[in-house]
């Protein structure tokens, strides 16, 4: 069984956190949601507060998982700003891992050096910083880094994070189930 972590920083955009948790879990994948803050308990953008899993500091310095998802929103600036983050996601990519960014999350793959010579899209307010994004593309895929626009492409987001970590099959049957 896959496994996946996710990781919350206050601020995070609900969307983009939910529903690609939601869908894997779904699907049968084991998912951690890991808060940067000292706490357990994150808030998103719009108030509503996760009970994360446990803390980014109790996940093993070295501890890869199948997956890495960054979900967007104003607490971009918090990821962006913890070397932890930085040191999780070249790990990831050292050890080719899925590394799935949405929103403006892919600036935290610009950070770590990632996103040179890739395909990519991003939320249209990082298009300065990111302006070889592919801004009408919903989701890319470029070799292991999954990147997405934003809230609106949550679901899409999601699905492709089920079918790359499991098959097209367990999509396709994870979208019949909710009627997407």
């Amino acid at each position: 069984m896959p496994k996946v972590l996710f990781l919350l920083a206050e601020g995070f955009e609900e969307l983009e956190a939910i529903a690609p948790l939601d869908l894997l879990r779904r699907a049968g994948i084991e998912v951690t949601v890991a808060a940067l803050s000292p706490g357990i308990h994150v808030t998103g953008r719009c108030g509503l507060t996760v009970h994360a899993d446990t803390l980014l500091d109790a996940v093993a310095e070295h501890t890869l998982f199948d997956a890495l998802v960054l979900p967007g929103g104003p607490g971009v600036k918090h990821l962006r700003a913890d070397p932890r983050v930085r040191s999780t996601v070249l790990a990831h990519h050292a050890g080719g891992r899925w590394i799935a960014a949405i929103c403006a999350a892919p600036t935290v793959l610009l950070d770590a050096g990632l996103l040179s010579g890739r395909r990519y899209t991003a939320h249209p307010s990082v298009a300065l910083e990111l302006p070889e994004r592919l801004g009408e593309e919903r989701v890319v895929i470029d070799g292991r880094i999954l990147t997405s626009r934003g809230a609106g492409t949550a679901l899409d987001f999601g699905f492709a994070l089920v079918e790359q970590l499991t098959s097209t099959g367990q999509s396709h049957e994870v979208s019949q189930a909710i009627c997407a």
